[in-house]
């Protein structure tokens, strides 16, 4: 059997997903999420290329103090350990390599320019919506908090809808 071929099953996965998120709210008290490891990324980057900006920002300083540095956040150690899952799980089945897989119509280069603009796009939403997928829809909605159901419902509506204006960038 090829191995790169296989994969695991995606109810499991959803499952584990699940526990994991269980296991967060109450070993932490918070849900999951990874925009808080980006802002913390932004921010220390800030304060190391212009710091005294960073101080007298009212949006970085909120982030910065003598006592505890932003990387220090257990979100960080979450992607973190997101990457070296994927990277690890890759390795073991035989499928760590780079691909851009887009459609034959457009170029590489034309689609990692769509995929980063539809990460800066989403980034930029999540900051608007005070969490990612992660924190705002999936933690809310596992709280059953109205807001969480809302966050979920305007994550895929508004992904459909860009789906099917966006989808000569991969069909």
């Amino acid at each position: 059997m090829d191995k790169s071929k296989k994969y695991w099953n995606p109810y499991f996965g959803g499952v584990m997903l699940g526990l994991l998120l269980l296991a967060t709210i109450y070993v932490t008290g918070r849900g999951l999420g990874a925009s808080g490891a980006a802002k913390s990324t932004v921010v220390t980057v800030v304060d190391a290329v212009a710091p005294i900006h960073a101080e007298n920002s009212a949006y970085y300083s909120k982030f910065l103090s003598d006592d505890k540095h932003p990387m220090n956040e257990w979100l960080v150690f979450e992607v973190i350990g997101i990457l070296a899952g994927a990277f690890l799980s890759g390795a073991l089945s035989g499928r760590l390599k780079f691909v851009v897989e887009h459609s034959p119509k457009i170029t590489t280069k034309s689609r990692l320019i769509m995929a980063a603009l539809g990460g800066l796009a989403f980034g930029l939403g999540s900051q608007f919506a005070r969490g990612c997928t992660s924190g705002a829809a999936l933690s809310g909605m596992a709280t059953l908090s109205l807001a969480g159901f809302i966050a979920m419902m305007s994550i895929f509506g508004t992904a459909y809808a860009f789906a099917y204006l966006f989808r000569k960038f991969w069909i």
